[in-house]
C-alpha cells in the first residue's frame, strides 16, 4: 500500500492542532528572553483606566456609611480603598498572565500585554499579580483589626479567589461567560456594601442601591473590553458572554447597564435631592454608547471602555456627595 502523501500528512497535522484545547498554555518552545519591559510598560499593564471601578464603590459605601453615622471613618474609609485598588490592580495583572500563558493575549487589539509580547516573564507578572493581592489582605486586615469583624478575613479570601480564578486555573470562569455576574458581585455589592459595613457595622439600604448601580456599571466596562476582543477570544476558545450573545446583543446590554444606575439614581434623588445632580455623568455616559453602538474598529472601543470606567468614577462621587449633604 503506497505510504500516504506528504500534503495529506500535512493537512492531518494541522486538524490535530486546530482540534486541540485552545485554553491549554502556549508559552513554550524558545525560552523566554530576560525582562526588557519599560516602566511604561508595567503602569500599562496595571490598566489604570480600570482603576475608577475601585473607587467608585468606595465611594458610594462611605457616602451610604455618612448617612448613618455623620462622622467621615477616613482611616477604614482609605483601607477599604487600598483594597479595592490593590485587587483592582492585581487582577489586571493576573489576567495578563494567565491569558498570556494561554496564548488568549496572542492577536489581542488593545494595548500589548507583558506575557504575550515576552517583554517581560510570565514568573515575574505572576509575582507582581501576588505581591498585590498580597498588599490588599494586610489593607484587609488592619481593618478587621481596627473593627473587631474577624469573619470579614472569609469576604476578602473569597475576594482574592475570585480575582484569581476570573483567567486563573484550569476553569476560569471568566472563559465560561460569568465575568460580568462576578463582577457585579464583588466590584459593585461586595465592595460597596463591605466598606460601609467596615466603617459603621451596618449595610444601609442607599448602599445596596449604590452597590446595584456599581456593579452595573462596572459591568458595562467589562463588556466594552469583551466587545473588543470578540473575535480574538472566540478563536481562542474564550466563551465570555459577549462571545455567547453576540455583537448586538452585547450592544443592548451595555447600554441598559449604563443607563438603568441613573434610574436608580433618580430613585435616590427623591430622598437626597442632590443625587439628581448624577445626571452629569450622563454626559460621558452617552458618549460611549454611541461609540459601542457607531464604532468601526475594534480599537475605538478602548476609548469606550475609558470614558464608561470615568462614568463610573463621577457617579460614585456624586452619589457620595448627596449622600453626605
Amino acid at each position: 500500500m503506497a505510504a500516504p502523501s506528504r500534503k495529506k500528512r500535512s493537512s492531518s497535522a494541522a486538524a490535530r492542532k486546530a482540534r486541540g484545547n485552545p485554553q491549554k498554555p502556549k508559552v513554550s518552545g524558545s525560552p523566554v528572553p530576560p525582562s526588557r519591559a519599560t516602566a511604561r510598560d508595567w503602569i500599562g499593564a496595571a490598566r489604570l483606566r480600570t482603576l475608577p471601578l475601585a473607587v467608585s464603590p468606595v465611594l458610594i459605601g462611605t457616602g451610604a456609611a455618612l448617612v448613618v453615622d455623620r462622622e467621615l471613618h477616613w482611616v477604614i474609609a482609605l483601607a477599604c480603598l487600598v483594597v479595592a485598588m490593590s485587587l483592582q490592580i492585581g487582577v489586571n495583572f493576573a489576567n495578563d498572565y494567565s491569558d498570556g500563558i494561554r496564548g488568549t493575549d496572542d492577536h489581542r487589539v488593545g494595548p500589548a500585554r507583558l506575557t504575550a509580547s515576552r517583554t517581560a516573564r510570565p514568573r515575574t507578572v505572576l509575582i507582581v499579580a501576588l505581591a498585590f493581592f498580597g498588599i490588599a489582605a494586610l489593607a484587609g486586615l488592619a481593618i478587621v483589626i481596627r473593627t473587631q469583624e474577624w469573619w470579614m478575613l472569609a469576604a476578602g479570601a473569597a475576594c482574592i479567589v475570585a480575582a484569581w480564578f476570573y483567567t486563573g486555573g484550569k476553569r476560569p470562569y471568566g472563559y465560561a461567560g460569568l465575568g460580568e455576574l462576578f463582577v457585579f458581585v464583588f466590584f459593585g455589592l461586595v465592595a460597596t456594601a463591605g466598606t460601609a459595613y467596615a466603617q459603621v457595622g451596618v449595610v444601609p439600604q442607599e448602599a445596596w442601591f449604590g452597590a446595584a448601580a456599581a456593579g452595573l456599571l462596572a459591568c458595562a466596562v467589562l463588556l466594552a473590553n469583551n466587545l473588543r476582543d470578540i473575535d480574538q477570544d472566540r478563536a481562542a476558545g474564550k466563551r465570555t458572554l459577549t462571545v455567547r450573545i453576540g455583537k448586538r446583543a452585547t450592544q443592548a446590554l451595555f447600554t441598559l447597564f449604563l443607563l438603568v444606575p441613573f434610574a436608580i439614581s433618580a430613585y435616590l434623588a427623591l430622598f437626597f435631592p442632590i443625587a439628581w445632580l448624577t445626571m452629569l455623568a450622563l454626559i460621558p455616559a452617552a458618549a460611549a454608547i454611541l461609540i459601542v453602538w457607531t464604532y468601526r474598529a475594534p480599537r475605538e472601543l478602548v476609548v469606550a471602555l475609558g470614558v464608561t470606567s470615568l462614568t463610573s468614577v463621577a457617579y460614585g462621587a456624586l452619589l457620595l456627595w448627596a449622600f453626605a449633604a
